[in-house]
């Protein structure tokens, strides 16, 4: 399967069903009345974090999500049935932004679940209209249109520990010896064309997961080799381990290059935790590993853990595993802390609720009035039914719409349109 870690794609919810309008009319039963029943809820979109979905090639060549509608209601004040919402499933590390780069979702947690498209509410039938003013209503609602966004789904990888390193540094050989991981392995470079994931079982009590990002190379940041397609990718690991080739012609260079990429992508990546693994000692005594490493503590951090290992034969693994779990059990702890440290205390949200606002403006003889709640209501009436105009003039009235309307000069036959729409308009 390819690996896509970034599409865009329309996700438009299901309408709400339309309410019913008719009147019981059955025999020996005088005066039946309305029974219209209501229109059922239209179906949500819903991303589902799975940690079984590893890249979004399924919506390569799908880019429409597309929900059921809700059945309209039917007589007898059957209610309409809502429709089915839709499950999405991605993969844990998936960003849904809109396109004006709102992020409508985050998903970190494998079952965790975002609606990024609302279904639209169903109509009410004529049945629900019934007042002492009003006993036989001869209307009903329309349902709702569902939440249409046009979205971009970025997949950036979870892991505890990135590897990262110059092309045909070791780093799939690396994740092949320590997990069940079996990527590609090759004697060229840029073996690696997409991000591979490990799950390394330290013990029995501490598992730990790695991601193999696809080779570096000086200028990646701006786009040279794989250029920074694949750099999103290390944003998410908790802890850095630079897997540096013995036979380099310069071994410091190589890893100075190599945290000069990440840190031109992202400033805060050279921040994090880091370990640094001088691969394929195969054939080189004491004096020439403990050479090569002085030669990367001149350039690395003081604190910066260095490590010898042959990936392919094995020598070192055990100490570099014992090395890492210590790491990320340190980052593991602080973040604990930290969490610990924070007022959990609930928050008290104070929400400006503006549904009720709204707003005229006149052109010559038209009157547009904008606003939340009334457009709802607008978009839920029947205009070519004169007792659902009539409803919605009522509403407009108890809003204190139409005494605006009449001080903003509108006569007789003057055009009122609620919204933009030009079918949601009727006459003064």
């Amino acid at each position: 399967m390819s690996f896509i870690d970034k599409v865009r794609v329309t996700a438009i919810a299901g309408k709400g069903g339309d309410g019913k309008m008719s009147f019981r009319k059955e025999k020996f039963i005088d005066r039946g009345g309305p029974d219209g029943g209501d229109g059922g809820d239209g179906g949500h979109i819903i991303l589902c974090a799975s940690r079984n979905q590893n890249t979004l090639a399924a919506f390569r060549y799908s880019k429409e999500l597309k929900a059921d509608d809700g059945r309209p209601g039917g007589k007898t004040r059957m209610h309409g049935r809502r429709a089915k919402s839709l499950m999405v499933q991605v993969p844990v590390g998936t960003i849904a932004t809109t396109s004006e780069g709102m992020v409508l979702a985050d998903l970190t947690e494998d079952g965790q679940e975002v609606i990024i498209a609302k279904g639209g509410r169903g109509g009410f039938g004529n049945s629900h209209f019934v007042s002492s003013r009003r006993q036989a209503p001869k209307f009903a609602e329309k349902g709702e249109m569902g939440e249409e966004h046009e979205l971009t789904l970025e997949l950036k990888v979870i892991a505890d520990v990135g590897l990262v390193g110059l092309p045909n540094a070791g780093k799939s050989t690396l994740l092949s010896k320590i997990s069940n991981a079996r990527p590609e392995i090759a004697d060229y470079a840029f073996t690696t064309l997409k991000p591979n994931l490990g799950v390394v079982d330290i013990d029995k009590s501490t598992s730990i997961l790695f991601a193999d990002i696809p080779g570096l190379i000086e200028g990646a940041a701006e786009g040279k080799g794989l250029g920074h397609a694949f750099l999103r990718h290390i944003e998410r690991t908790a802890v850095i381990l630079h897997l540096v080739d013995c036979y380099q012609d310069d071994i410091a260079k190589t890893y100075v290059t190599v945290k000069a990429e990440l840190a031109a992508y992202k400033t805060d990546l050279t921040d994090r935790p880091e370990i640094i693994v001088l691969n394929k000692i195969d054939g080189l005594d004491e004096e020439m590993i403990a050479d090569f490493k002085a030669q990367l503590q001149a350039v690395a951090p003081a604190d910066a853990k260095i490590y010898a290992i042959s990936a392919l034969s094995g020598v070192g693994l055990k100490e570099l595993l014992y090395g890492v779990k210590e790491t990320v059990q340190a980052v593991r702890q602080a973040a604990a802390d930290k969490v610990e440290d924070e007022d959990t205390s609930l928050p008290v949200l104070r929400i400006v609720d503006t549904s009720d606002e709204w707003q005229v403006t006149r052109e010559d003889h038209l009157f547009i009035v904008r606003g939340q709640k009334i457009e709802s209501f607008a978009r839920r009436t029947r205009f070519d039914n004169e007792e659902g105009v009539q409803r919605l003039r009522d509403i407009m009235r108890k809003m204190g719409i139409m005494h605006q309307l009449v001080r903003s000069g509108i006569e007789a036959d003057d055009i009122i349109q609620v919204g933009t729409a030009t079918e949601q308009q009727f006459t003064y």
